[in-house]
């Protein structure tokens, strides 16, 4: 069985898939594998070993990528938002010898290069640069690919995937979503493990169009910051049959088609994930014009593990599982089986596992239909010994569109409290009162929010208090907001004394 997405596509009937960035002539296969297949060349003889690739989305990302999966060399794709201490780590950890960019320049001012850099073959802006690295980065065998997250504590963490576990999932996905030959827009950053395979590797093996945009282009400016009528031009002017986004992202599209804007009737598939979407938001979302399905998945499985799908799709669910593996609820805690990565660099004690113990808390109904209940090691205890969710309850909050962010406390209180961010200046106090007391009249009385406060982005500082994909770094805000955290729960901690 081919375990190489350069070969499968190489091989494959379906030999009619093209890239491009939006604004030219697409790339045909041939040409995209003739230019992969030079790089990988000129890598194999540099003697390279594990390579770092630090680049914009575009064509020359995807050609590096194959042509590493060509060459049977490690990649490790480095977010564009890793700040220089977390690049430094995950060059040190992994043992790169080699980096692929279109940023040499600033790569010559903090690190330390054996020599200058050169252009790589196959490709139109990168630069090949040797390192200085510590060759000796433990990774288990068969490594294909390593990705890093910044994770809810920004401390970088490697994954270590086979190539025949990527193309699994890749392989599943066409199952999944039955899209034929789709149109496929690329709005998160490539580094991103469920762009790469859902956005990339699916869509190619499908015989499709991949257009991946600069993030400029698409409106990103930085990891959060999105300019909304720049981002909705692009999605009108490319008309993608598919999507994948983030929750944020649908709330803004859905807020944008709100206020007049109309998405292209090219959409089949809006795939978002990355953390808990209301059931009511996919279905304002759907009502909008935006064929919307929530999935769910981990790095550790290769991103994604279960999806909804046309053919099986009820909102409020993650959908069923992928082909190409299976799951089951042991202890509330989602396990899958048969999608597992190889390990964690420099973590020997990890290798070999097939099982995946996710840390995620769910279940699974009649219809085999996955449900995300929370983290686990995020559930609340409240003082009177109920189990909270929070995701749960900021999920309910965040259904309606007037807040951007809700981020809710409450362990070892006898009540719960909120963070929120409003979703414009517009939304006033009076608003968000009416709306919690609407919300909590739907929450059982242990989960309903006792006291809020309101945080304004001018004036809070609300910088990396998200990970890359939206989820809340708990820790960090709750340092950061401490105080206000206190203010809060103070008073009734007194009476209680």
């Amino acid at each position: 069985m081919i375990e190489s997405v350069y070969d499968e596509l190489r091989l494959s009937p379906r030999a009619t898939f093209r890239v491009g960035d939006g604004s030219a002539t697409d790339v045909p296969a041939e040409v995209l594998l003739r230019n992969a297949n030079a790089l990988a060349d000129d890598l194999r003889t540099r003697g390279s070993t594990t390579v770092a690739l630090h680049a914009d989305n575009g064509v020359d990302w995807i050609v590096a990528d194959l042509a590493c999966d060509r060459a049977g060399i490690a990649i490790v794709p480095l977010p564009p938002f890793f700040s220089p201490d977390q690049v430094r780590s995950v060059l040190s950890s992994s043992g790169v010898d080699t980096l692929l960019t279109d940023r040499a320049e600033w790569f010559e001012a903090n690190f330390d290069f054996t020599g200058p850099a050169n252009p790589a073959a196959g490709t139109r802006a990168l630069n090949l640069c040797r390192l200085r690295g510590d060759a000796a980065g433990l990774l288990p065998a068969g490594t294909s690919k390593i990705t890093y997250t910044s994770g809810t504590t920004g401390s970088p963490k490697g994954v270590c995937l086979s190539a025949g576990n990527q193309l699994n999932v890749a392989r599943s996905l066409i199952e999944a979503t039955g899209l034929a030959e789709p149109r496929h827009l690329c709005t998160l950053p490539l580094a991103t493990l469920l762009e790469n395979i859902a956005g990339v590797y699916a869509p190619l093996l499908a015989g499709g169009t991949v257009i991946a945009p600069s993030l400029a282009t698409l409106g990103f400016n930085g990891s959060s910051q999105l300019d909304l009528p720049r981002f909705l031009q692009v999605i009108s002017d490319v008309r993608p049959d598919s999507l994948i986004l983030v929750p944020e992202m649908l709330r803004m599209l859905v807020l944008a088609v709100h206020s007049g804007w109309q998405p292209p009737d090219s959409l089949r598939f809006v795939a978002v994930g990355g953390g808990k979407v209301a059931a009511a938001l996919i279905h304002e979302a759907r009502s909008s014009g935006l064929p919307v399905y929530e999935g769910y998945g981990l790095s550790e499985c290769g991103s994604v593990v279960s999806l909804n799908s046309a053919a099986g799709d009820l909102p409020g669910s993650v959908g069923r599982p992928l082909p190409h593996l299976s799951l089951r609820i042991e202890d509330d805690e989602i396990v899958v089986e048969g999608a597992s990565h190889l390990g964690y660099v420099g973590e020997p004690e990890s290798w070999g596992e097939d099982v995946v113990h996710t840390g995620d808390i769910g279940h699974v109904d009649e219809e085999g239909r996955l449900f995300i209940d929370g983290r686990r090691k995020n559930v609340l205890i409240s003082s009177y010994g109920r189990n909270i969710s929070p995701e749960w309850v900021e999920g309910e909050l965040l259904a309606g569109f007037m807040l951007r962010h809700a981020w809710v406390f409450g362990d070892a209180e006898p009540f719960c409290v909120a963070l929120i961010v409003p979703a414009s200046p517009s939304v006033t106090d009076r608003h968000i009162e009416t709306w919690l007391s609407t919300v909590n009249s739907q929450l059982p009385n242990y989960a309903c929010i006792a006291k809020w406060h309101r945080l304004d982005p001018d004036v809070d500082d609300l910088s990396n208090l998200l990970t890359a994909n939206g989820r809340p770094r708990r820790d960090l805000i709750a340092t950061r907001f401490q105080p206000v955290l206190d203010a809060m729960f103070q008073p009734i901690r007194k009476e209680s004394m």
